[in-house]
This record gives structure tokens, sequence and C-alpha cells, in this order.
């Protein structure tokens, strides 16, 4: 990750965007800057995270989901860094001697992260026991041979869609900021030298203040099923693909200057969320590539942020209530294990506000 603890830029690379010249024809970003509420909340969040390291392991055993001699995958809580989730593992490891693969003086453990989330985000991770199985696991994610959902509670107007698919381009502006760009823009370059990337992302309706667009049984399917995104760039076509190799289609949108408003809605999408009658619309979302707060920004430009992402609009208070953390939950991840070759599937156990969203 290019952000330190806090959230922000290193020292070094704020001056870069800070002394980038005035008049340098840069791409236009296509998604609001954070508000200025969001430095404070961020910096109280990441005191939180920091307290937390001093205060002990950052989960138990009883987040474990799965364990064998070459890597564990775990169930993250929300609020906490992942380097304190594997600083917490070799102690975990230690009070269990029937671990699997456990360390002794011949074979001592390589402990590495295999997949990283956002210190809020709570879900699967998957942390290997040798380096070896850890380049072969970061190789399948990074040739996006892994399929990953997540669960996001979003606020603002419910959408007209059920299924879409979006594309767009992704980087950050002139002081650092992650921001949506058009995907025309794709290649090109940003201040502080980076250049706009790729970003694609599908996202499903699940429910709308709390009355399901899906039936119980088809979620359950999807959650036990290898659903995945096909997609053909040079067709121009995008699907889901079930179990039996069933698809079903899904309206596309491809992010240009030109396109200034989210499908099915009438504002602009840079306007404030806060403005008009907002609904809890709950989304699953799996992310085509892997770019950094992807499915946060992509929720920001269709007029849903995530409830508690300050960062990108999302509300800090909710109904009443101050939330500390954002709801965005790493659901399930799907691949092909690297030793056995056989297809293995996590899936986290559901936080409370899923249960009360659906």
């Amino acid at each position: 990750m290019e952000e330190t603890k806090d959230g922000q830029t290193s020292s070094h690379t704020q001056m870069d965007y800070n002394t980038v010249p005035e008049n340098e024809d840069f791409p236009k970003p296509l998604s609001q800057p954070p508000p200025e509420l969001s430095r404070q909340v961020e910096y109280d969040r990441a005191m939180r995270a920091e307290a937390a390291v001093k205060a002990g392991p950052a989960l138990s055993r009883n987040e474990f989901i799965y364990e064998d001699e070459w890597m564990i995958a775990v169930n993250k809580p929300s609020g906490v860094y992942c380097e304190h989730v594997l600083s917490s593992i070799p102690e975990l490891l230690a009070s269990s001697p029937s671990s699997a693969g456990a360390a002794n003086d011949v074979n001592p453990l390589e402990l590495h992260l295999a997949n990283r989330l956002d210190r809020d985000t709570s879900g699967v991770m998957v942390i290997t026991k040798l380096h070896k199985i850890a380049g072969q696991l970061v190789k399948a994610f990074t040739d996006r041979k892994v399929r990953k959902t997540y669960l996001a509670l979003c606020i603002g107007p419910a959408p007209k869609w059920n299924n879409i698919y979006i594309e767009s381009g992704h980087g950050r502006s002139k002081f650092g900021a992650w921001r949506v760009y058009s995907r025309t823009d794709v290649g090109r370059i940003l201040p502080g030298g980076t250049v706009v990337r790729e970003m694609a992302t599908h996202l499903k309706v699940l429910a709308v203040n709390a009355n399901h667009r899906m039936h119980r049984d088809s979620v359950d399917k999807a959650q036990n099923s290898s659903q995945g995104i096909a997609f053909d760039l040079k067709e121009d076509r995008f699907a889901t693909v079930g179990d039996n190799g069933s698809t079903d289609s899904i309206e596309k949108v491809v992010v240009t200057e030109q396109n200034s408003k989210a499908p099915g809605q009438d504002r602009d999408i840079v306007s404030s969320p806060n403005i008009r009658k907002n609904d809890e619309v709950l989304i699953r979302a799996s992310p085509l590539s892997g770019r950094t707060h992807q499915i946060r920004l992509h929720c920001q430009y269709m007029g849903l942020p995530i409830r508690g992402d300050v960062k990108y609009e999302g509300p800090h208070i909710w109904k009443g209530i101050t939330y500390a953390n954002h709801a965005l939950h790493a659901e399930s991840l799907c691949f092909e294990h690297p030793v056995t070759n056989n297809m293995v599937k996590f899936h986290a156990p559901l936080p409370q506000w899923v249960m009360e969203a659906y």
C-alpha cells in the first residue's frame, strides 16, 4: 500500500503532489475529494487501531476460518490493521500445538499476507506459512485468478438497476487522494508521476431498506457456489456465470467525462448524497481488478457511498448513531490451492449489520 497507517501519504509523496506545476494538463477526477470532516475522523480511527496493537492480539482462534500446513484463512475484525493480524498469528499458533505446520526449530514459519484489507474492512484474509506459497498466491491475485466478493451497506437513493458492471480509471489526484477517472484517461500521467489505471467492479443489489431484491435461497446459493464474473472486453459482453454455466446479463457502465450521471438516477454523481431522501442499500461487490479503495470509490461514484466511509462521502452519523468504521465486509475468496490444486472457497461469518440489512 502507498499509504501510512493513518491513511495519509508519506512525506516525500506529499511533497511530490504539492510541487506539481499549476499549468500541467492532468486528467480530471470524476469523483469528489475527501471532505474536511474525514481528516479528524480518519485520525481518530487510526489512533484507536494503534491502541489496539498495544492491547494485545488482533484476533483469537475463534476467527480462524481454515488452516492447513501451508496457509490460514481468518476473519479479520474491523478497525485493525492487517499487520496487527499478521503479528498475532505466531502467538495463536504457539498456544495450539496441534496446528497444522506449527513452527519448530527445524521448520520455522514464514508468515506472509496473501491479501490485504483496509483497516476498517472486516472479512476473509489469507496468511501463508511458507515463502514459496506466498509467491504463488500473490501471483494468483496479480493475475486476477482469485474470485472475491464483498458486502457493503450503502446510503443513498435506491438505484433502478439491480445488476451492474462499472469500468473506469483509477488514480491519485493532485493532493494524493484516490479518485475515479474516465476510462479514456487510462495510461495518462497524474500528479506525482503515477498513471491512471483501469478499474472494474460488478455491483449487485441484494436489498433496499431490508426489503429483498433477491430471494433468500438465491443469496445462500450464490454464497455456496463458485459464481463469478465473465467478461470479454473485445466482444463488450459481461455476465454472471453460475455453476451450471448459465448467465444473467448485466448493465454495463463505462465512466467518461461525458457520462456524468449515475445510471437510473437523476442527480449529478458528484453532488452530496445527503440532500435527497436516502435508503439503505445492501450490495454485493465483486472487484475484477485490485485497485486501492476500489469498491469504496465505485460505490461513491454510483451515488451510494458506504455507511461510515467518511473519506468517500459516506455518512459518519446515520439514524442518530455515530459509526466508528465503514460497513464493508470481505465475504469470500475463491482460488486454486497452490499445493493441492483443488478449488477452495473461504467464507467469513456475516457481521450483524448484514443480517439486519437483509
